[in-house]
C-alpha cells in the first residue's frame, strides 16, 4: 500500500486538508446536481395539483351559480 497508516492517508504529507476538502467539495456538488431535480420536479406537481384543484373548483361553483 502507498500509506504506511490511516495517519499518513488523511495527512498525505501536509497536502491532506486541501485533498479531502476537494473530495468533500466535489460531493457536495454531484449530491446537489442528483438530487435538485427530483426536488423540482415534485415542486411543479404539486404545484401543478393545486391549479388543477383550483380550475376544477371554479369550475364547479360557476356551475352552481347557474
Amino acid at each position: 500500500m502507498y500509506f504506511d497508516s490511516i495517519e499518513a492517508l488523511l495527512i498525505m504529507d501536509g497536502h491532506g486538508a486541501f485533498v479531502w476538502a476537494a473530495y468533500l467539495v466535489t460531493l457536495v456538488v454531484v449530491a446537489t446536481i442528483l438530487i435538485a431535480p427530483g426536488r423540482r420536479q415534485k415542486k411543479f406537481l404539486q404545484q401543478l395539483a393545486g391549479e388543477l384543484k383550483r380550475s376544477q373548483g371554479d369550475s364547479i361553483s360557476s356551475k352552481e351559480e347557474r
